[in-house]
This record gives C-alpha cells, sequence and structure tokens, in this order.
C-alpha cells in the first residue's frame, strides 16, 4: 500500500509524526511524506525532533501570505506529487488551509483521501475562522474517516458521513512518547532558567479571533492573577505574529511573575507542560494534550470543537473577558477541591495507540 502524507503546520506535525512513524515501521506500507510549509521554521523544528525527512516540501510560505494564496499553492502543486507517487491514499489532518487544499487537490486527482483527526465541530462557520469550513469541507472530500472521540464519530453522522468513520483516540497523545523525558533539560535558554518547583502556569494565545481586544483582555486578567497569586508564575511562548507579539509584549514584558518567550519547540512545550500546575490557552492541540498529563485547561475562547475535556472536567471555557478569564483561573488556583477533581479526570482523548488503530484499519480496507 502507498500513503501519502501530507501537512504544513506545526500542530499538524506534531499529531502526524507519530502515525509517520508507526506507518514506517510496517514493511507492507509504502510511506511518502509531503510538506507544504504553511508554517516554516516552526514546521521544521518538529520534523528534526521526530527524525522525519520529508520526501517532497512544496514551500508555499511567503511574507504575508493570504488563505487565497495558500489554497491556491498546495492545490496546484499537490497535483504533481500524487503524479510522482501514485498513492492509494492521501492523510491529511484535522482542520488547516493545507489539508483542505491537500483535500481536494486529492479529490482531483481521484485518490481517497484519510481524514485524521476528523469530527471536530463548533457549529460556527467563522469561528474558528478558517478551521471550522476546512474541516467541513474536507468531510465532504474524505472517503475514510478517522474520529478521534464518540462525540466526534456522532456529529459526522449527524451530518450524514456514516461510511468508513472510526473511533481512533487521538494521536497527539501517541507523540508524548516521543518527547517527554525523564530528567528533561530544555533548549530554550528562558525555560532553561525558569524555577518550575514553584507554581508555575503555562500559557499560549494567539488565534486570529483573539487578535485586537479579546487578547488584551487576556493579558489584563493574567495581570491581575499575578496580583492575586503573587507566588505563582506564567510563562508564555509568543507567536511570531507581529499583531499578537505588539499587545502581549505591550502589556506583559517585564512583569517579575511573567515570563515571554519565543515559540518553543514541541519538546520543551511538552516538558514544560509537565512541570507546569495549569495551562491556558486559545490552541486546540494544547486542550488535548494538557489532560494526558493531568493538567487543568483554561480554555481562551468563546466555545470549544473539543466539548469531550469540557465534558470530562479536564478543561473549562473561560470566554475572552477580562472578568471571565481572572475567575475562572482564579477558581482553579484557590479552590483545591476544584483543582484536583480537574487534574484527576478521565482524558477523553485516548490511550496513545491512536497510531496503530489508523495504520491496521488502513492495512485491513487495502489488504
Amino acid at each position: 500500500m502507498k500513503a501519502l502524507v501530507v501537512f504544513g503546520t506545526r500542530p499538524e506535525a506534531i499529531k502526524m509524526c507519530p502515525l509517520v512513524l508507526t506507518l514506517k515501521s510496517d514493511p507492507a506500507i509504502d510511506v511518502r511524506v509531503c510538506v507544504t510549509g504553511q508554517h516554516r521554521e516552526m514546521l521544521d523544528q518538529v520534523l528534526a525532533i521526530f527524525d522525519i525527512e520529508p520526501d517532497f516540501d512544496l514551500n508555499i510560505m511567503k511574507p504575508g501570505q493570504t488563505l487565497e494564496g495558500i489554497t491556491t499553492a498546495v492545490t496546484e502543486k499537490i497535483g504533481s506529487v500524487i503524479d510522482q507517487v501514485e498513492p492509494d491514499i492521501v492523510l491529511v489532518h484535522g482542520d488547516t488551509t493545507t489539508s483542505m487544499a491537500a483535500a481536494l487537490g486529492s479529490f482531483y486527482r481521484k485518490v481517497p483521501v484519510g481524514h485524521v483527526e476528523a469530527g471536530l465541530r463548533t457549529y460556527d462557520r467563522y469561528s474558528p475562522f478558517p478551521e471550522e469550513m476546512n474541516r467541513k469541507l474536507i468531510s465532504a472530500l474524505a472517503t475514510y474517516h478517522f474520529a478521534p472521540t464518540q462525540t466526534n464519530f456522532d456529529a459526522l453522522a449527524a451530518e450524514g458521513v456514516t461510511e468508513h468513520v472510526y473511533i481512533t483516540g487521538n494521536t497527539v497523545i501517541d507523540a508524548f512518547q516521543y518527547t517527554t523525558h525523564d530528567g528533561y533539560r530544555f533548549t530554550n535558554a528562558d525555560l532553561a532558567r525558569h524555577d518550575f518547583s514553584k507554581p508555575t502556569v503555562l500559557m499560549t494565545a494567539h488565534r486570529r479571533e483573539n487578535l485586537g481586544r479579546p487578547l488584551e483582555n487576556i493579558c489584563d486578567a493574567v495581570l491581575e492573577l499575578c496580583d492575586a497569586h503573587p507566588d505563582t508564575s506564567f510563562v508564555y511562548p509568543v507567536h511570531l505574529n507581529p499583531a499578537v507579539r505588539e499587545t502581549v509584549f505591550g502589556k506583559l514584558e517585564g512583569h517579575p511573575q511573567i515570563t515571554l518567550t519565543d515559540p518553543v519547540d514541541v519538546e520543551d512545550m511538552h516538558n514544560a507542560m509537565s512541570r507546569s500546575v495549569m495551562v491556558m490557552t486559545d490552541s486546540g492541540g494544547l486542550q488535548e494534550e494538557a489532560p494526558h498529563l493531568g493538567k487543568p485547561v483554561v480554555v481562551l475562547r468563546t466555545e470549544t470543537e473539543r466539548p469531550e475535556a469540557v465534558a470530562a472536567g479536564t478543561a473549562v471555557v473561560a470566554g475572552v473577558g477580562k472578568q471571565q478569564v481572572f475567575d475562572t483561573a482564579h477558581r482553579i488556583l484557590s479552590d483545591r477541591e476544584t483543582y484536583e477533581a480537574m487534574a484527576n479526570a478521565v482524558n477523553p482523548y485516548g490511550d496513545g495507540h491512536a497510531s496503530e488503530r489508523i495504520r491496521d484499519i488502513l492495512k485491513e480496507s487495502f489488504s
């Protein structure tokens, strides 16, 4: 069986690299990897950690790239890769513009698409934007749907997607066996200097819908949390987007309880998460990763396409208002009973064997 795995962003790479390694370990599967470079430096960091050398690199990233530009470039270039590889299936992940465009290009070549992390929904086409519509379009284009949870399976069924749908768990949990280590030493200098023996909150915030006033509110809430919890520190790897950095550094730079640093690689991130007491984030991936490590998650959004975490009690949606964010985080940090209930809730995203399940499904389907 020939499988072409396509991804282009850092979050995709973290979740697809374990699957690539699992597929490559089987001699019955010929695996080729194509990266688009929708992210560049951050993508390359992940590839290096998993020791994966792409067979094809579309290298589409340009300064000021637009969604239209990404879509056009990937759709045009993926066709020639498919013609060379002649795959039996093209595997894409999640909800990025890379994945949507690669799925469309594969459809144009009449090659089946396998959608890893299928069935996530907020039911608001503009939040997250453009991810909600990307994943719905991929569901329409894909032949095989690998749903992390029963909730995702049910969401697809409600839309009439009922053939070749499988519950596998989330491959992000698989990644931890490659990234977390006892006695790990951080490569990022700011993390290496940070004293994790004191309570530390790890946070990220960078989504398009949070730019502007919502991100300002989040930063203001963090400042109030510092006042309310003087023994607690905050570590914030700040996205490279200038609109994010202008707000975050303008609000938080220089505060003695706050460490601002550039984006960190997946090993540093996972190990920092394991040594923190709580995670505050608008990232989808961290909502799945933190529960695996027993860390409560404050979701810095007004909704989430990962309601399983909320239902399981591992995460709570705080919204993006200053008082909402402060009250939610303050309650978890102050109330031991609330904290312990979230930290000890069962992770709904699987057992770390999702990649193996996907491999076995593909082998059976194509045998």
